[in-house]
């Protein structure tokens, strides 16, 4: 009888040994096909988790790259705002379709790889408590949505589904040799620009309305060419806006021929820091760049009580010192700064 337990527990033994060895094989090869390693977080509570904040407030403003290294596993972050955001994605797609989605056909591969990079590997490895995935099926438990681990043939049904998944909003870019080129996008929170416009051009042309980007323009061409899998950067943008709204294609920045009103009375109440996490992404079957932002709101009223009411409005006034003057009106300055930089000194 004492042989028979015996028996009966080193079999129970190996086959326990066996499928955590299946398991970590299994979890190891999810993560060798993409060639990237993510770290996960298997605790992560999003609905407690604070959004990031960033204060890259400087009293002199230079137009560079401003990058700093990330890992793959800093692709996506995600926080207490997901859901409410998610639905207003939903509902900006849906309102302006031709404004937030695009793709030329030498991008389709491009949305196919990074749309199953994400549903397969990254997002339920990075964020196991929010998302999930079988066989055949990704899952996320906070919208209870499911999508096929395979992305459909349409890349536009891909962009969609990328943009009701994630916060982020991505553009896809290919090198030529003329450098390199807009090839899709899915972009719900631009600011001052229409993503429909930015497709098929290049990054000289998308950034044509940027006051000096002929100063860094050569060296993002030779950084992006050089770019190398499982190595990212990342950069912080920021702006001040005079109302909450995450699409705006057209009011944020001043371009060139527009009618301005300078030194407008701002309502102090609707003043809003906006500021873009931009992340860059060499993909490893592509070798497309995905370069992808995630918007972030804070009300003026909120960086005064923070005690960086100068801090800021040395910033706002710095727009037009550095080696880019021409952001002081591009940025808005020219309208709001008086009234904004008046109320951060008060």
């Amino acid at each position: 009888m004492s042989f028979i337990i015996v028996f009966l527990v080193l079999g129970l033994l190996a086959i326990t040994a066996a499928g955590i060895q299946n398991y970590r094989t299994k979890k190891k090869s999810q993560i060798s096909r993409s060639g990237l390693h993510v770290e996960p977080l298997p605790n992560f509570d999003w609905e407690t988790t604070a959004p990031l904040q960033f204060r890259p407030f400087k009293p002199i403003y230079h137009i560079t790259m401003a990058l700093k290294s990330t890992t793959p596993s800093d692709l996506i972050t995600i926080d207490q705002n997901y859901l409410p955001r998610i639905r207003e994605r939903r509902v900006t797609m849906t309102e302006h379709a031709n404004h937030t989605l695009g793709c030329i056909s030498c991008g389709n591969e491009a949305v196919q790889e990074v749309y199953i990079y994400l549903l397969r590997d990254y997002l339920p490895s990075r964020y196991p408590t929010v998302f999930s995935r079988d066989e055949k099926m990704f899952h996320n438990r906070v919208t209870g949505i499911s999508l096929p681990l395979l992305p459909p043939d349409d890349p536009i049904a891909a962009l969609r589904s990328l943009g009701e998944t994630v916060e982020d909003d991505m553009f896809f870019l290919r090198e030529t040799p003329e450098g390199h080129q807009c090839v899709a996008f899915v972009c719900c929170h631009p600011s001052g620009f229409d993503p429909a416009e930015k497709i098929g051009k290049l990054l000289k042309d998308i950034h044509g309305p940027v006051p000096s980007y002929e100063k860094i323009g050569p060296s993002m061409e030779r950084y992006f060419s050089r770019l190398e899998v499982g190595k990212g950067a990342c950069r912080v943008n920021w702006s001040v806006t005079t109302d909450p709204v995450l699409f705006n294609v057209s009011s944020n920045h001043v371009n060139k021929g527009d009618q301005v009103e300078e030194d407008m009375d701002i309502d102090i109440d609707k003043a809003w820091v906006r500021m873009e996490l931009q992340t860059l992404t060499r993909m490893p079957k592509t070798r497309a760049i995905l370069f992808s932002f995630k918007t972030y709101l804070c009300p003026v009223k909120e960086i005064k009580a923070e005690g960086l009411g100068a801090d800021l409005a040395d910033a706002i006034e710095g727009l037009r010192k550095g080696n880019a003057p021409g952001m002081w009106v591009y940025k808005g300055g020219i309208r709001w700064g008086k009234s904004v930089c008046e109320y951060l000194r008060s």
